[in-house]
Formats: C-alpha cells, structure tokens, sequence
C-alpha cells in the first residue's frame, strides 16, 4: 500500500523514479503540480508492496521509473491485472529492449537505422563490413551505458549483438510524446559517439518541428506507449529513430514536461471514474 500520500481521497498511484536525487528529481516534479492542481496521489515502493496481496483495485498507478530487474516488472504485470497503470508494463518492457523496439519500429514503417541481431559471428563480419563501421548497443542499456562502435568482429565480446549502422552525427534529438503528441524537444551535442545528458552531452530546448513530430509520434503508436522520450538522428535530410524511452527525462526542456505530465495523469484518472 502507498506509504505516503496527501490524504486527497481520488488518488493516483506513483511509483518512484529509482535514479531520483535531490537535485535531479524528475517524481519530485510531477508531484509538484499534481499538488498545485489538488490531486490526490499516493506513493507505492515496489520493495515493500506484495502486488498480490496490494488490495489496490481499479486504481491509476503511474510509473515514473523502474530497475530493470524481475522483481519491478512482474510487480507491475500483477498490479496491471487490476489496475490501469501508466506506462503499461509491456511498453516499458518493450522500450528496454532495443529489439523489440527496433522489430515494431520496421513493422509501423518507421526510419531507423539498419539493424542486425545476431548470434552469427560470421553474419556480424559480413554486417561490419558492409557498413564500415556499426555501433554496438547492449540489448538493455540505458543512458548511453556501453554503446561502443565497433570495426573489426574481433572487438564484440560474448553473443547475441546487437549492431546498427554508424550514421555519422555530432548531436542526436530527444522528443518528447504525450498522449500521442510531440510537447517538447531537446538537442544534445557532444563529442562523444553518444549524447546522453549522462554521458556528457549539452542539452538545449528548441521547437519541435513537423518532421520531427512526425516521426516521433509514429515511433511512439508503434511501441503502444502513453508518454515516452524518442531519440532522433538526422540521417542526412531525413530523421532517423534511435530508440524509444518509456520512462524518459526531460533535461533541458523549455516545454513544461512535468505540468503536462500531471495533466495527462489527472485525465486518465477522471475519466476511469466517469
């Protein structure tokens, strides 16, 4: 059961972002104007809530982060039985695996960059060579962790890989879909093969524009998400998909992200009571 609360009785559920710090707190914000709005809420730590005893029934529960590990998602696949949760599990799940990802973005006729996935040493020489040079991405990874670009085979260590063309680039895109809707976008520059705020990237606001909305909502209908962060390259004049975050930051946003946010939660919950 939540373990704390403002004691408004319609509530929506929040699951804490686990990488939230005093001064990075992306739960902390939303929050903020869920209180400004008057919404009730709750906070439930997936640690110490048994999902199958949680009593929580027809409830709006918001995931603003989870680990990546058994425990979270099966907590939030029994929660999901009974309850409408925000992202679903299954978008979450399907956005932390790049393949999965990368198959329903081909699906839906969405660019992104060639791809292959592969156990076969022999077809990831021939990818490699073909392309010059591919970027490695572990099948889980977040925030840019050990994405390496990669030459020569004798560099990938133990399989499956996952490898994608090299689309040379000094800045990547992040735009951020609500609801179906581009709000806000960010460019990240750095000198790094990645652009991660984490990673060292600089990120600054600028408008979304129709190319980039377009390719950022098709990516988001394709992966079935509620809101979510898509990661863009320019691939000469066209935008590419990198990948889709269902439980994304919005450093550096001029769009007013956590308002949004708030405002989206406090609808799907009225109109689960209506």
């Amino acid at each position: 059961m939540p373990l704390a609360g403002n004691g408004v009785n319609s509530m929506i559920y929040i699951v804490p972002k686990p990488t939230d710090t005093p001064t990075d707190n992306s739960t902390g914000q939303v929050i903020s104007e869920l209180e400004k709005a008057g919404a009730g809420y709750g906070i439930l730590d997936l640690d110490s809530l048994d999902p199958l005893e949680s009593n929580l029934e027809r409830e709006l529960i918001w995931a603003c982060g989870i680990r990546q590990n058994g425990h979270d998602f099966e907590a939030l696949n029994v929660l999901a039985l009974d309850n409408c949760v925000v992202n679903t599990p299954e978008s979450i799940v399907t956005c932390a695996c790049k393949v999965t990802t990368t198959a329903l973005l081909l699906r839906q006729g969405v660019n992104t960059p060639r791809t292959l996935f592969t156990p076969s040493c022999e077809r990831a020489r021939s990818f490699i060579e073909e392309c010059g040079k591919v970027v490695y991405k572990p099948l889980y990874g977040f925030d840019g962790n050990g994405i390496r670009l990669i030459t020569d085979v004798a560099d990938l260590e133990a399989p499956p890989w996952y490898l994608q063309e090299y689309v040379w680039n000094d800045r990547d895109f992040r735009v951020f879909v609500i609801d179906g809707e581009a709000v806000g976008a960010i460019e990240r520059v750095s000198d790094s093969l990645t652009h991660n705020i984490h990673q060292g990237g600089i990120g600054r606001a600028l408008p979304v524009d129709p190319e980039m909305a377009s390719i950022a909502e098709a990516a988001a209908r394709a992966v079935g998400i509620d809101y979510c962060g898509v990661d863009l390259l320019l691939d000469g004049r066209d935008y590419t998909v990198l990948e889709v975050n269902g439980t994304p930051n919005w450093h550096c946003m001029a769009a007013p992200i956590p308002k949004l946010l708030a405002g989206f939660l406090i609808g799907k919950e009225r109109e689960m009571r209506s």
